[in-house]
């Protein structure tokens, strides 16, 4: 009797620090460790540019016991870096990424297609350049982990997804016959709130 007594309390108490624990937790993305890159076609396979944009923010929120969560993500146009100062400023002006009027590009999604506790896609919409698109990113890996070396809880992630920038009002090149693909390459680590 005094051990069911016990027993119950017990497996109570672990039932509630289970359902404790699988809340969803927020993860703020730290920008030094950050970077959507992106190349593109110039002179219709003459070459591919390729670039970062240096300045990103970002939130998760990631349930993964529920295999659920959410991506938020805002990227500051103007701080496209191809590596040349002329080709950043020409990228910037009105007949590529237009920053003055749109200074950012945002990205709202929800995690999907989650294999061992870790999503595998993300399912979301696309605004760049003033134009609102369905956009689906494949994670290639995804990871959470303690780094002691930050003392930190962090989850990490590599992803990637490919576009037609014509489809967003950028089609410069096109009459020289560049070709309007874009391959986005993300990598990500955000840290854990609270």
């Amino acid at each position: 009797m005094r051990l069911t007594k016990l027993i119950i309390p017990t497996a109570l108490l672990a039932l509630y620090a289970g359902a404790a624990f699988a809340k969803p937790v927020t993860y703020v993305c730290d920008p030094t460790h950050t970077h959507p890159s992106f190349s593109t076609d110039h002179f219709g396979g003459l070459s591919v540019w390729r670039g970062v944009f240096r300045k990103t923010s970002c939130t998760i929120v990631l349930d993964r016991k529920a295999k659920t969560g959410t991506v938020h993500v805002t990227v500051q146009t103007a701080s496209d870096d191809f590596g040349e100062s002329q080709l950043n400023k020409d990228a910037r002006g009105a007949q590529i990424l237009d920053v003055a009027k749109y200074p950012t590009a945002t990205y709202v999604g929800r995690l999907a297609d989650f294999k061992n506790g870790s999503p595998t896609r993300v399912l979301g919409t696309f605004t760049l350049h003033g134009v609102t698109r369905p956009l689906t990113l494949i994670i290639r890996h995804f990871e959470c982990k303690e780094v002691v070396f930050f003392h930190q809880y962090r989850c990490g992630a590599d992803a990637y997804a490919e576009f037609n920038r014509a489809d967003y009002g950028i089609s410069y090149g096109k009459a020289f016959g560049f070709k309007m693909w874009v391959r986005l390459h993300i990598q990500v680590e955000a840290v854990r709130q609270g």
